[in-house]
């Protein structure tokens, strides 16, 4: 049996295609969830490009934002029946001996593997899973919406367990995409004064940050903002964009012995000095995925209705429309793109 699946087949740029692909079983312990509703990640966008900066596995069925509702269980799988929603945590392959991992940090476990790259993701209709990536989307939350956890747990990671932002802080986020506007969320909630910096091009986007969950936006007087207290600068700057501009950007703007977050990718080279860091005693963290604990903090947010995506989705489709809805988040139309299986 087979089913349709949005696959990238190579490293060359514009390697994605609808393909037939073979239905999973369940290993022992794995789960197969059938897909009703998977997310477009900037990431899916980098490999089709091939702009990305990390092995990919090839040919891979793209594809690790997801929800749906459980369809099949391995022998080994208790506490799950057919037909509960779920989403699924990232971490396909883990190496569940290694330090990492058990410290409860797998997500830097350096055999890790997720979907979507390191193994066949959700841009499909059946996807395999282990039953530990499973938790249970709460009641009242649909899986169009529980299927963006995963974005909203990177940002949760970045400002709330690693920028540690307390109340009173003034915060810049780099770069509206969908990571960059729900750092602004959470820094929100955590009490600071935030703002959100794009370019004139990001005008849709920066629209959603400001009118969907009320951040201060910003694209041009950003200087400004950042020295306007003191003239120090802020005190949490988050790199959600990933270019070297927005890093060198953030060191200018961050306040002596204040905390820089590069949560965003990019593959391109520095070309101009750190000693800033060194001078100002700035920290320099980065911030990579999530655990367990992250995504049960997300789903309790969502579930009590404090923290709703539904702002972000700009485009729903099904999967044979994938390269359209790729295409309306690479040009900065929308924020996030929500794919559905053909049925």
């Amino acid at each position: 049996m087979s089913q349709c699946a949005v696959v990238n087949y190579s490293e060359d740029p514009g390697s994605v295609e609808l393909r037939e692909v073979k239905i999973p079983s369940p290993d022992p312990n794995d789960v197969i969830i059938e897909v009703g509703a998977v997310g477009v990640c900037g990431s899916d966008i980098h490999q089709w490009h091939s702009s990305h900066s990390w092995p990919v596995n090839y040919p891979v069925v793209l594809g690790h934002e997801f929800g749906g509702r459980l369809h099949k269980l391995g022998e080994n799988v208790k506490g799950w029946d057919v037909d509960d929603a779920v989403v699924s945590e990232t971490a396909a392959i883990i190496n569940a001996d290694s330090p990492m991992s058990r410290t409860g940090l797998y997500n830097l476990d350096k055999d890790r593997k997720g979907f979507g790259y390191g193994v066949n993701g959700a841009m499909t209709q059946y996807v395999k899973v282990p039953s530990r990536c499973l938790h249970r989307i709460p009641e009242g939350v649909s899986i169009e919406k529980a299927a963006l956890t995963e974005p909203c747990c990177v940002a949760y990671n970045a400002v709330i367990n690693n920028a540690s932002i307390k109340p009173g802080d003034r915060v810049l986020v780099l770069g509206p995409g969908p990571i960059g506007i729900l750092c602004g969320v959470f820094s929100k909630f955590s009490g600071a004064e935030t703002a959100i910096v794009g370019l004139e091009s990001d005008s849709s986007r920066l629209e959603v940050a400001r009118q969907g969950y009320g951040l201060k936006t910003l694209t041009e007087g950003v200087n400004e903002w950042a020295y306007e207290i003191d003239g120090l600068g802020v005190d949490v700057v988050v790199d959600a964009a990933g270019v070297s501009e927005s890093l060198k950007l953030a060191i200018e703007l961050v306040r002596p012995n204040g905390t820089i977050v590069k949560v965003g990718w990019g593959p391109d080279p520095i070309n101009f000095s750190l000693d800033p860091i060194v001078q100002k005693n700035v920290r320099l963290q980065g911030s990579f995925s999530h655990n367990w604990p992250v995504w049960e903090k997300v789903l309790h947010l969502m579930g009590t209705g404090v923290l709703d995506v539904g702002p972000l989705i700009g485009v729903k489709m099904e999967l044979n429309q994938w390269e359209y809805a790729f295409n309306q988040m690479h040009e900065g139309k929308v924020v996030k793109s929500v794919l559905f299986p053909v049925k």
